[in-house]
């Protein structure tokens, strides 16, 4: 069985995150994820990013999706990759603590 990073090693992946490491400022960065992903995308994924931040502040689940509007199965979700993806989300997290 082929793994998830398996099959995100491709030639269109690497050229997009390419395209991701070139953008210069937060300007270009929404500009350009703006054009790739539809607003409601983009607007879902800043929004996943909030509830990575509040599940490692130790926020309760009711706080999180009283304030962010998100499910419990969508919160629990983003917990366990959070604790058991490739580490995304806990890179991030050190770097902007």
């Amino acid at each position: 069985m082929e793994t998830i990073e398996k099959k995100l090693q491709t030639k269109t992946m690497q050229n997009f995150l390419q395209a991701i490491l070139a953008l210069k400022n937060e300007k270009e960065a929404l500009a350009f994820l703006r054009d790739v992903l539809t607003v409601e995308e983009l607007m879902d994924a800043s929004r996943r990013w909030q509830v990575a931040q509040m599940l490692s502040q130790d926020k309760t689940f009711r706080e999180i999706e009283e304030k962010t509007n998100m499910s419990s199965a969508t919160i629990s979700r983003i917990n366990y990759w959070l604790h058991h993806g490739m580490g995304g989300y806990q890179l991030m997290l050190k770097r902007f603590s």
